[in-house]
């Protein structure tokens, strides 16, 4: 196992400790086995709406009009390019990236509505 311990994932405190072949929390006393740690952590993948795998920092386009609710309303349009994307697994709903998007500030996204944005290179000119 690594060096570093997961979180709890009841209340997602960093202070937990290993007991025989069980992880402890002993801030909520959950307890949990070390397999599923990791089974959860591979199984947590962020895909966008066409399938490729997102990551922390990628850069994602927005596929279709989304209408924000609160904080003053409006709608960010297609195609809108959002920057330095973060993965996030306790978002509200169903929402697992967070967010500066240009024009409305931080917000919460859904991975079903963004596709991976692809960086083209250009060539030398020899």
């Amino acid at each position: 196992m690594s060096d570093q311990l997961p979180p709890c994932p009841e209340c997602s405190q960093e202070f937990t400790y290993e007991q025989g072949a069980l992880l402890v929390c002993p801030m909520c006393g959950h307890e949990w086995s070390a397999s599923d740690a990791a089974e959860a952590a591979a199984d947590a993948v962020v895909k966008d709406s066409v399938g490729n795998v997102l990551a922390d920092g990628d850069t994602v386009t927005i596929v279709k009009t989304v209408k924000v609710k609160g904080g003053g309303g409006g709608t960010i349009k297609i195609g809108t390019k959002v920057r330095g994307i973060r993965l996030i697994s306790d978002g509200v709903g169903d929402h697992d990236i967070d967010a500066t998007v240009p024009g409305f500030g931080k917000m919460q996204l859904k991975s079903s509505v963004v596709k991976k944005a692809v960086r083209v290179r250009a060539n030398p000119i020899i």
